[in-house]
């Protein structure tokens, strides 16, 4: 797949062309100045994107307000860099 990279001004002057790319699940990448500044995707492109990471958060969402132990910052990292580091 080829990527379509485009200054941020067509955008405004050639929104049409964005729009069709998008439209057929093609991302388009803006550039400001040279450098990278946003991506634009279709509505259906970012929620395949997002929808099991919102599902994922609901889920545990759900779990906090069926438990009620809480963990500082400190207890939570400390566990996951004792287990990662044996």
């Amino acid at each position: 797949m080829t990527l379509d990279i485009r200054p941020v001004s067509d955008l405004r002057n050639k929104y049409p062309e964005i729009e069709a790319s998008v439209k057929e699940g093609r991302p388009v990448f803006l550039t400001k100045n040279g450098y990278g500044s946003m991506v634009v995707l279709s509505l259906e492109e970012y929620s395949r994107l997002t929808d099991s990471i919102e599902y994922a958060l609901d889920a545990a969402d759900a779990q906090a307000q069926s438990n009620k132990e809480r963990l500082t910052h400190d207890e939570v990292f400390g566990k996951i860099r004792k287990n990662l580091n044996g």
